[in-house]
């Protein structure tokens, strides 16, 4: 089977449970270290599919690996090569796909709930505990549907196809999460005292619990994704 692509952007924003859910189910995956320099593949067609993770950058940002990532996708698109985005993934798909990506009307960071609007990729799946780290938002592409909305941020997820792309972290760890939480303290700090940010300690609460219950999401959502990809 072809790999499955990953594009990491920072290095603390790397596959984390996605790599773990891969290797479960015997699936091949190859990293590309967008963060240290590696470029993007020209072509989607050595893949099965492409997933790309977060990052502390905007699609806005004027910086070179940004065009080859968005044709790359539009080319997956073309080809039907699934695609899956993380946060800052989902911006660059919607983004590639005509979409536009801007300041959403609070930073959200930490656990906050997730209402499911669609659930042909969700069956039988109640509203769920997400982790956030951002302060964009993406709008729905033309032709894609909405499929997850929270209090803070009306679009949490959008599909087109075999494609999904994401707004919230459904990929975490405990150690990402302990990672963050440390290295953003000053974002944090920055945001102030408002209901959609969390402090540190705060997002380190029954965190091996919410992970279970957040796994178990990923986990349907993974299973779905993975279900097209080219073989």
């Amino acid at each position: 089977m072809k790999p499955v692509a990953i594009f990491r952007h920072s290095p603390g924003e790397g596959p984390g449970y996605f790599a773990t859910f891969l290797e479960r189910n015997s699936i091949p995956w190859v990293l590309f270290r967008i963060d240290e320099g590696e470029a993007p593949p020209a072509s989607p067609d050595a893949f099965s599919g492409l997933c790309f993770m977060g990052g502390h950058m905007s699609v806005n940002d004027d910086l070179p690996w940004i065009p080859p990532v968005l044709d790359l996708i539009r080319d997956a698109v073309a080809k039907d090569v699934p695609v899956l985005g993380h946060c800052l993934g989902g911006q660059l798909m919607a983004r590639a796909l005509g979409g536009a990506v801007s300041r959403n009307p609070v930073k959200e960071i930490g656990w906050g709930t997730v209402r499911v609007l669609d659930r042909g990729w969700l069956p039988d799946t109640p509203d769920f505990l997400s982790y956030h780290w951002h302060g964009e938002t993406f709008s729905i592409p033309d032709g894609a549907r909405r499929v997850m909305e929270s209090e803070y941020c009306g679009n949490q997820a959008f599909a087109l196809g075999p494609h999904l792309g994401l707004q919230c972290h459904v990929e975490m760890t405990e150690d990402m999460i302990r990672h963050w939480s440390s290295g953003g303290a000053r974002e944090i700090e920055r945001a102030g005292d408002i209901p959609s940010v969390q402090k540190g300690p705060q997002q380190l609460e029954d965190v091996e619990h919410k992970l279970d219950e957040l796994h178990a999401v990923a986990d349907k959502l993974y299973s779905r994704w993975i279900a097209n990809l080219k073989r």
